[in-house]
């Protein structure tokens, strides 16, 4: 039997919760306060508050030299940013993408009237697998958006290489990997453009906003006019184009926090480490590995659960983490193929998705960042030990499935993962 420090009774079995507050998922990072307030005067002081201010030109400036890219133009969200650069790129007809995402991925496509084609992922790294891909490319299809997950890279060589033998654009959702390095290259100049997330849960962000970056200098200009009306001067629109620009107290967020990301990295590289330690031996618990010889942000702790091994199902497992005030997450479950209006428009997509279901049924993320202490991921480890201890107590019927109807009992339960 695994041993436990912990021998408190479970929350979800009648004891006290562990946390008296809810403990997160990508609570924000709170990072220079005294700088963003200079900035904010500034901005007030100019009485510039949109409208391509000096914060967001210096924003932009400082991203391009990070990312080392050429340019780097500032959105307000990045579902806008990839609304964009899909549009300004052509793509049309069928957009090849992975459903194992955030929903926006394939709204961005769908919201046009353009297709979206969902691919099967890599098991090992959770991202587009490149041969599902060429399997699905027909003469509708214009292009690929490949996804960085948990801020580990795409396989860019061999997308580029599909990309590039059937002619399509190859645009990249970056949301989870600012501040990450793929073969010692920053991710941000991978395939014709790249769009990164600056939301108030991602470890680095601007409250609201996003970030389109590409090397392709008639690509970036189009993309200018495009974000703001169309506007190529005082008066003078050239373009069909919409609003999609970054305020100046979003970008003053944006500085500030540049200026705190390495200490935001090492607390989340302190986390990871701790997580690390603290799930190490447990049965059925793996988690997910980051490469240290690449610049990365360690934002994300992502747990793979075996229930054939735990015993116990990983929505079970949230469910234990959230009586103690742990709001675990199950993330992109159950697929954007089994969400509206895909699930109706698309209802045999599944057929082509065996591991994003798979994964999308295992995946756990926990909290981590500047809001999360040691000693509190030392407390969660022991949780989930436990949990797994106590298995045959806390495992119970889980109720019916949302998509399904049907009922998942306990014998059941083990035989979710194949």
């Amino acid at each position: 039997m695994l041993a436990t420090k912990e021998t408190r009774r479970l929350a979800i079995l009648g004891g006290k919760p562990a946390f008296s507050q809810p403990l997160c998922v990508g609570r924000p990072n709170i990072g220079d306060r005294q700088l963003f307030m200079k900035y904010i005067s500034q901005a007030l002081d100019n009485r510039w508050l949109t409208n391509q201010g000096p914060l967001v030109v210096e924003f932009e400036r400082q991203l391009s030299r990070f990312l080392r890219v050429k340019h780097c133009l500032a959105v307000c969200n990045a579902t806008l940013g990839l609304e964009l650069a899909i549009r300004a790129l052509g793509m049309q007809g069928e957009v090849i993408v992975p459903s194992f995402t955030f929903v926006a991925t394939a709204h961005a496509l769908q919201w046009q009237g353009i297709t979206p084609v969902f691919a099967d992922v890599d098991p090992r790294t959770h991202t587009l697998d490149p041969h599902a891909v060429e399997r699905l490319i027909n003469p509708r299809t214009t292009g690929i958006i490949g996804v960085h997950l948990w801020g580990r890279p795409c396989d860019t060589d061999g997308l580029r290489r599909v990309a590039r033998k059937h002619r399509l654009r190859l645009l990249y959702d970056a949301a989870h990997a600012f501040g990450c390095s793929h073969r010692g290259r920053m991710i941000g100049g991978f395939g014709h453009a790249e769009v990164f997330s600056f939301h108030a849960t991602k470890f680095f962000h601007t409250f609201e906003g996003g970030a389109i970056t590409t090397d392709d200098d008639d690509l970036a200009a189009r993309i200018r006019l495009m974000r703001n009306f169309g506007f190529a001067g005082y008066d003078d629109v050239v373009y069909l184009g919409t609003n999609g620009k970054m305020n100046e107290i979003s970008a003053a967020m944006g500085l500030a926090n540049l200026r705190s990301l390495g200490d935001v990295i090492t607390v989340n590289y302190r986390n990871y480490s701790r997580y690390r330690q603290g799930l190490a031996g447990v049965p059925g618990l793996s988690l997910i590995q980051y490469d240290e010889r690449e610049r990365c942000s360690f934002q994300y702790i992502v747990v793979d659960v075996d229930a054939r091994i735990t015993g116990i199902h990983r929505d079970r497992l949230v469910e234990v983490l959230h009586a103690e005030n742990v709001i675990a997450r199950r993330y992109f479950w159950p697929g954007c193929h089994r969400m509206e209006p895909y699930r109706s428009l698309y209802p045999q997509a599944s057929v082509h998705l065996p591991q994003t279901q798979n994964v999308a049924d295992r995946v756990l993320v926990l909290p981590t960042g500047t809001a999360v202490e040691e000693h509190q991921i030392e407390t969660i480890c022991d949780i989930l030990r436990q949990a797994i201890v106590d298995a045959d107590a806390v495992r119970r019927p889980l109720g019916p499935d949302p998509l399904s109807g049907s009922t998942v009992d306990k014998e059941e339960e083990r035989a979710l993962v194949p």
